[in-house]
């Protein structure tokens, strides 16, 4: 980067708009790769577009009501975690809910934007994100999952290790599964709604899975794994927010391919000789009771 590239960006980076960006994309890389770690090992992939979809909805209520359409979205991601947490206790329940959400939101929200005569393209341009449009707001749902996340990780590190590896498992171990798998389906729906502002819902996977799935490479326990995910995220988000001031790029993509050419590259290190970090997680973590 030349001196007078340098420059620009400097005087971008005195922009309050932009200041509040970067510090949102900074708390997000502390919370949000941690929700990667979840979705990777609870199997829940389609999650993201499950939660895409509910937000659509909720934002179209909330343009219809005329509440906050993000608060909303996020109320009904929320909502949404907490209602398919009872159909993970069967086999393959949880792949079959977020089916059975995505399906039934997408069809309320289009019902709801159809008899409302609400503007469907503005609910539909909430969904591509707009990082500079950041607020106070949305800056304490980062906050407060950036605090939360990683601090129930480490405080359950034990139980949640052994309900990521198996719940069957963890279950007979003693650890109050159903509730567990509640508090995290939710934190999960409300990440994913927590982040559309920053990278819109279709590019979330920069800020949560992506992270995950190089952390899993390199860590060796599911605390490692989670310390990688961070730091990884704080890379990822960094570099993708300031290439994307320099070039005057959409940071979405940007974050996106970043975080992508990482995990190309890790993926690239030869494996180590090393047992999966589930099983060991089990029974070398200390008991969090």
């Amino acid at each position: 980067m030349n001196a007078l590239a340098a420059a620009d960006v400097g005087e971008l980076l005195r922009l309050v708009p932009v200041q509040r960006a970067g510090f949102a994309l900074l708390l997000a890389a502390v919370g949000l790769p941690v929700i990667g770690v979840v979705i990777v090992g609870l199997d829940i992939m389609p999650v993201r577009f499950a939660m895409m979809h509910v937000a659509l909805l909720g934002i179209a209520v909330g343009l219809l009501t005329g509440l906050d359409p993000m608060l909303c979205a996020l109320v009904a991601c929320a909502l949404a975690g907490a209602g398919v947490a009872p159909l993970a206790r069967t086999p393959d329940g949880l792949s079959g809910a977020m089916g059975l959400v995505m399906s039934l939101a997408i069809a309320a929200a289009l019902l709801v934007l159809s008899v409302s005569g609400v503007n469907a393209a503005g609910a539909f341009a909430l969904l591509w994100g707009s990082i500079l449009s950041v607020g106070a707001a949305d800056l304490w749902v980062l906050a407060a999952l950036a605090v939360a996340v990683p601090g129930l990780f480490w405080w359950r590190r034990r139980d949640i290790a052994l309900l990521l590896h198996d719940r069957e498992l963890a279950v007979s171990s003693g650890v109050r599964v159903d509730g567990l798998t509640f508090v995290l389906l939710v934190l999960v729906a409300v990440a994913v709604a927590g982040a559309i502002k920053l990278t819109g819902a279709l590019l979330v996977d920069a800020l949560t899975l992506l992270p995950a799935l190089a952390a899993r490479r390199l860590g060796t326990s599911l605390v490692s794994i989670t310390a990688w995910a961070v730091g990884i995220g704080v890379v990822v988000n960094l570099t993708g927010f300031l290439v994307a001031l320099r070039y005057d790029w959409p940071p979405g993509p940007v974050l996106v391919l970043t975080a992508g050419v990482l995990v190309l590259a890790v993926h690239l290190v030869p494996e180590r000789r090393i047992a999966s970090w589930r099983a060991p997680a089990s029974a070398s973590l200390p008991s969090s009771h």
